[in-house]
């Protein structure tokens, strides 16, 4: 008989949204962390935050100056963890593998509870910022621990917005798609996540976005990085907090906690891409992400057909592109529970603590199982994990091989060919615009007769080329061209 010390289960959830008028009323991160914990505890009939064994914070990006958050936050909750910890990067997937991690130190026996909990306050930080006349610096942009090749600084692409849209591009053209059946299927799985957010009272934004609003460029909906109008990324501008306790089964019995509200914690897998995104050997899929679904269903032992819920990262439409294709996941059934991270909201790493939560709350008192997904970076960090409201046959610790097969499966990685001039081939492109809704340049990723891999830029200035690379009356994936030098800039035409 299995040993219920040692079965992991979640206890509690918590989450709060905090849209106070005046930004100087608003709480900070640690406010709102402590915040979504209080609730948390509430939720699981009181008494965790004191007796934790581990506390686990997801790294923040809003205040810098709390630079010991875990450690500040135990002591605003009165707790004593034997194990306070912060992760190292602002991760997407830092929740779903932290929640790993809480169900492995359970089956080994090392805890017998532990909390997750982050939150972001972008919005005050935003809100701050105009009131005094000026604008917030770009705090995803320009985070320090944000390592960047000197190659890809010197041609902008630093943030996540830069960079997703190569990957939709490349893999649109690897799919047979116009831009027009990309745009569609992006449509599609927006609207319904709209539609999730808007009967989610947790959700940041709750009107509800047809598919028409969510691809068509408007005052409100400005494009951002082609194909990607504001309406397709990840909405940062949000004050959320989310967390939820981990115990194990034996403690929430002691503890007189009703089965019907234990979610039972199944296998998870993680693995990562290499970090560098000149050094992954295309913009096709992610290996990583594969390798981390197929694992996770099968660790389970459970088909995609048989979740009655999926919570597939949405940061952009990219994302879960590819991850329903891995799980063949029908386009008329939604990916998200919370909402997606346009509309449910999206405090940078901590998305996923809302998706666990509202995952817990469809799961109480049934029998049905659902997956999350997360990702962070761009593809570049994956885990997974099945959560049950009846019990599962996993057993903790478990032994995650998903990196050493997603390292074996990984194709070879192209030479960089920096100082590359003449002939090329479109790998792939974007195109960025300006608050103003104007192209301000593009880019575009190609590679030489040998293969290698070399990046170039498209001046504003070429109307023409612009138009052609965005109208959608050709794919330029694939298309002929050549770089140049122009006054010391790399440029491409085709």
């Amino acid at each position: 008989m299995s040993n219920p010390d040692r079965i992991p289960v979640i206890v509690a959830i918590g989450q709060i949204n905090d849209r106070p008028d005046d930004p100087a009323e608003a709480l900070d991160s640690l406010g709102l962390m402590a915040a979504a914990l209080r609730l948390a505890d509430d939720d699981g009939g009181g008494g965790w935050l004191t007796d934790l064994d581990a506390l686990s914070t997801v790294d923040q990006i809003s205040c810098p100056e709390l630079t010991d958050i875990a450690a500040a936050l135990a002591a605003r909750l009165g707790a004593t963890p034997r194990i306070v910890e912060t992760t190292e990067m602002p991760h997407g997937d830092s929740p779903i593998r932290l929640l790993n991690l809480a169900a492995n130190r359970i089956g080994r026996g090392e805890i017998r509870s532990m909390a997750v909990v982050g939150a972001e306050v972008l919005r005050s930080v935003a809100k701050r910022a105009a009131a005094s006349g000026t604008r917030p610096g770009d705090l995803l942009r320009a985070n320090p621990k944000r390592r960047v090749h000197p190659y890809r600084r010197a041609f902008g692409l630093l943030a996540p917005t830069d960079m997703y849209p190569l990957y939709e591009n490349a893999s649109r053209h690897a799919w047979g798609q116009s831009l027009a059946e990309g745009q569609a299927e992006t449509g599609a799985i927006w609207a319904q996540m709209a539609a999730v957010a808007a009967a989610n009272p947790n959700a940041w934004l709750r009107n509800g976005a047809s598919a028409t609003d969510i691809v068509t460029p408007s005052a409100s909906n400005r494009p951002i990085a082609h194909p990607y109008t504001k309406l397709m990324v990840a909405n940062a501008s949000v004050n959320q907090g989310a967390g939820f306790i981990v115990a194990s089964l034996a403690e929430a019995r002691r503890r007189g906690l009703p089965e019907d509200r234990l979610i039972h914690i199944g296998h998870g897998a993680g693995a990562n891409e290499p970090y560098e995104l000149l050094e992954r050997a295309d913009f096709t899929g992610s290996v990583s992400m594969q390798t981390v679904l197929t694992r996770t269903l099968s660790a389970n032992r459970i088909s995609a057909a048989e979740l009655a819920h999926i919570e597939l990262y949405s940061c952009f439409p990219i994302v879960p592109k590819l991850a329903r294709r891995s799980l063949d996941w029908p386009l008329e059934r939604p990916v998200t529970v919370f909402g997606g991270l346009t509309f449910g909201g999206a405090p940078v790493a901590n998305y996923m603590s809302h998706a666990v939560a509202s995952m817990v709350e469809l799961l109480r008192g049934t029998s049905d199982s659902g997956l999350l997904y997360a990702n962070g970076g761009i593809v570049t960090t994956n885990h997974a994990i099945v959560l049950s409201g009846a019990p599962l046959a996993a057993r903790f610790p478990q032994e995650d091989q998903a990196q050493a097969l997603a390292d074996a499966a990984r194709g070879p990685v192209p030479a960089l060919a920096e100082d590359h001039v003449g002939p090329v081939t479109v790998e792939s492109w974007t195109v960025f615009y300006d608050r103003d809704a104007q192209p301000s340049r593009g880019i575009v990723v190609a590679r030489t007769a040998e293969g290698s891999r070399t990046l170039a830029e498209v001046p504003a200035s070429d109307t023409s080329l612009i138009a052609a690379l965005t109208d959608g009356s050709i794919d330029p994936v694939g298309q002929s061209g050549r770089i140049a030098i122009d006054n010391g800039r790399r440029r491409f035409a085709f």
